[in-house]
């Protein structure tokens, strides 16, 4: 196995099809020998809010207030990424990147409420086996980049894609402008 990758974001470039993740950002939150294990944090699912499925995480959430496709594995498992002031270790809480960590809904709210900045829920993950994920990478199915502040809890995560290959001082930048359908150009 390669470097460990979490806390990184992984961008899928234009040739990775699989509409599981075309132009996707994914957060790597887990990678060690066993595998990879990431949060997509630009699919929001429009038709799920927060406050319909977890209205007691409501006053936390980030915009848009819904639930986020995490990804294609375990759909039916929701995993939460949350932001503490303080970045400090806790029970029910464990770092992935600077003050954000995987935070755990069977927890009460109120035990996080006096340092939980935002926070943002996903219905699955995405998830890799042993050295799947450093193959991926070696066969340039995705770029990895390192994060900014604003980009795990996005008011806009319809642009994210574009905005991080954008701010790319390499030659990544180029492909942030790279159509949609390549045919229709």
């Amino acid at each position: 196995m390669a470097a460990s990758l979490a806390g990184k974001l992984l961008v899928a470039t234009p040739s990775l099809v699989d509409p599981n993740f075309a132009r996707t950002v994914v957060l790597i939150c887990e990678h060690n020998g066993e595998g990879a294990l990431g949060v997509v944090l630009n699919r929001p699912l429009e038709h799920a809010t927060i406050g319909e499925h977890l209205p007691e995480w409501r006053a936390f959430v980030s915009a848009p207030p819904v639930i986020f496709q995490g990804g294609p594995v375990e759909p039916a498992t929701a995993l939460a990424l949350g932001e503490l002031t303080g970045g400090r270790a806790r029970d029910g809480w464990s770092r992935v990147t600077g003050r954000a960590g995987l935070l755990s809904l069977s927890r009460e709210p109120a035990a996080f409420a006096d340092d939980l900045e935002r926070m943002r829920v996903f219905s699955g993950y995405a998830g890799w086996s042993a050295d799947q994920l450093d193959g991926e990478v070696t066969a340039e199915a995705w770029f990895v980049v390192e994060p900014e502040p604003g980009d795990l809890f996005t008011s806009e995560p319809g642009t994210l894609w574009r905005r991080v290959l954008r701010r790319q001082a390499s030659k990544l930048a180029i492909f942030a402008y790279f159509p949609t359908d390549p045919r229709a150009n």
